[in-house]
């Protein structure tokens, strides 16, 4: 079986290349040698070299070390010297970064949050064992296995250490629920829980369809053709695919969605590396979205896989690509896995989009000077002004159908651009999503009148339009705020902040009270890019935007 490829850009370990530089350098060809497994690369002495030079160290340092812990180092530190993405990761971190990608994870099946030293159950994982159990939304889980859990301090890591385990084991939970006097207790058998990529789903107007993707999982494709299948049955014609925020995942799921939406055997991207020959990805199937009207949304926060995704789309002009300049990394990942269960994510190849664009922003100036490229594009106006963004017409391209231009290096820039909003931001606010204090009183809320919500609000439809956050709630979050995070109230800065700490408000309880899909749909009133991609729709910007969305069939 071929490892996966990974198109992630979060680096899970950042330790202090400079300090360990030496290391480096002397482990190099045992990298080489023991995890490429192509001794035929190596050089000779230089194994021994630092074999003998740990050995030193182990009998003749002025304190006792750790030869494994020094190994460590020096791997993290030759990696640093390749490229930002190629990272160490320990058996646990390479257990916890694998967990989202498979699409499950084993537990008891719940969203929680710790609220005043309480475990709250947000909600359950809709076919996990706690659900099918009648575990509630707002249960407060205060006994694990006999021990108590409220009142001690308790972190979100020991929650998950406590309640996550192997499939088929048990836990016994202890429950207080709300109008019952005694303790609910429950023998849970923890089973595999599966972590979804579509956030949400639904249609924004009568033929509207909105997906929310939060990354590349084995499950992606699926949840995807599940979703446009409901969309459809609802009279979907026309499809807004959210792709802000997705850091990316796996190669091959990016390629399955982009087959959704191009077909007749077209290139979806391609990939080649020192090492390894050019190999083409093509469209194979009848995808479930290949003719239509396709509007995608990116953002900085948008990268790898998700610029294969919305770079393909665009370079056959199949769709307009709305938002702002997304993340720019364009290298693929292999594991390389060593004896302890460890393993290094090794950069490989670079991916290329069907133009022949390749997206990766530069990494030549260092890794500290690629973490601030953020920076330097806020700095630059580049969140707030198209033109703002800065790109040599040598990385110019042409779409492969209208002829477009489009552009290479360091990110995809969307058709159609969409600033930064930062009109209704405020300290108080900022504040306010910091401490968690929203989220507090949403579930405290919900908490309190979960039955008469119920009663009021038969669906997430009659709650949108009938629910209202009313001025005593706010005076609430106020005094909340005050006095458990003393967040003093600022009252400029709540009236520039009003409609955003409402709607957040609003759009917490919709979750608490219903699912996260609620939240979505509530929440986006404030997401500028999917308000103009909505108006792009209605407006005739798509139709003047000289595409070949109906040319795909």
């Amino acid at each position: 079986m071929n490892s996966p490829l990974f198109l992630t850009h979060v680096s899970y370990t950042a330790l202090n290349a400079m300090k360990f530089k030496l290391f480096s350098l002397l482990m190099l060809v045992v990298l080489s040698g023991l995890l490429l497994a192509q001794p035929q690369q190596t050089h000779p002495g230089t194994t021994d070299k630092f074999a003998f030079l740990l050995n030193a160290i182990e009998r003749n340092y002025v304190e006792d070390v750790n030869a494994e812990e020094l190994t460590e180092v020096a791997i993290v530190a030759l990696l640093q010297e390749l490229d930002p993405h190629s990272v160490y990761m320990s058996k646990e971190e390479m257990r916890e970064a694998n967990e989202p990608l498979q699409g499950s994870f084993e537990g008891i099946g719940v969203q929680f949050q710790i609220l005043r030293d309480t475990i709250y159950v947000v909600t359950p994982i809709v076919g996990g064992p706690s659900e099918k159990l009648g575990i509630m939304s707002g249960d407060k889980i205060v006994e694990v296995d006999g021990k108590n859990m409220a009142g001690i301090g308790i972190t979100n890591s020991d929650v998950m250490a406590k309640l996550k385990g192997p499939k088929g084991t048990t836990v016994k939970v202890g429950i207080k629920r709300k109008n019952v006097r005694d303790l609910i207790n429950y023998d849970i058998i923890r089973d595999k829980i599966p972590i979804y990529s579509v956030d949400a789903h639904y249609l924004a107007s009568p033929e509207f369809g909105y997906i929310k993707v939060s990354r590349f999982a084995k499950t992606t494709t699926e949840e995807l053709k599940a979703a446009m299948v409901s969309l459809k049955a609802q009279g979907m014609k026309d499809l807004i695919l959210d792709l802000q925020d997705n850091g990316g995942g796996l190669l091959n799921a990016a390629i399955e969605m982009a087959d959704e939406f191009i077909g007749n055997e077209r290139l979806l991207v391609y990939t080649e590396g020192r090492s390894y020959p050019r190999e083409d990805y093509k469209a194979r199937i009848p995808g479930a979205f290949e003719k239509g009207r396709l509007v995608v949304l990116i953002d900085e926060a948008s990268a790898s896989a998700s610029e294969i995704v919305s770079g393909a789309i665009q370079d056959w002009d199949r769709g307009l690509i709305v938002g702002r300049r997304s993340f720019g990394k364009g290298l693929v990942q292999k594991p390389i896995y060593l004896p302890d269960g460890s393993a290094v994510r090794l950069t490989t190849q670079k991916y290329y989009t069907p133009a022949g664009r390749c997206i990766q922003k530069p990494y030549d100036q260092g890794n500290e000077a690629y973490r601030k490229d953020q920076l330097e594009r806020w700095e630059s106006g580049e969140y707030f002004h198209a033109d703002s963004i800065q790109v040599p017409d040598s990385l110019k391209y042409s779409t492969n159908i209208k002829k477009r231009v489009v552009y290479g290096g360091g990110g995809s820039i969307p058709d159609v651009f969409v600033a930064l909003d930062t009109t209704e931001n405020s300290e108080y606010f900022a504040d306010l999503l910091r401490t968690g204090i929203t989220n507090t009183f949403a579930i405290n809320y919900v908490d309190r009148n979960r039955s008469e919500l119920q009663s009021r609000f038969s669906d997430l439809k009659a709650f949108k339009s009938g629910f209202q956050v009313s001025e005593d709630m706010i005076k609430e979050v106020q005094r909340m705020a005050a006095e458990d995070e003393k967040i003093a109230f600022v009252p400029e800065d709540y009236a520039r902040s009003e409609k955003a700490i409402k709607t957040r408000i609003k759009a917490l309880i919709a979750r608490n009270l219903f699912d996260n899909q609620a939240f979505f749909e509530v929440i986006n009133d404030l997401n500028e890019s999917f308000n103009k991609a909505v108006q792009t729709l209605q407006d005739g910007t798509f139709e003047k935007s000289r595409l070949a969305f109906n040319d795909f069939k």
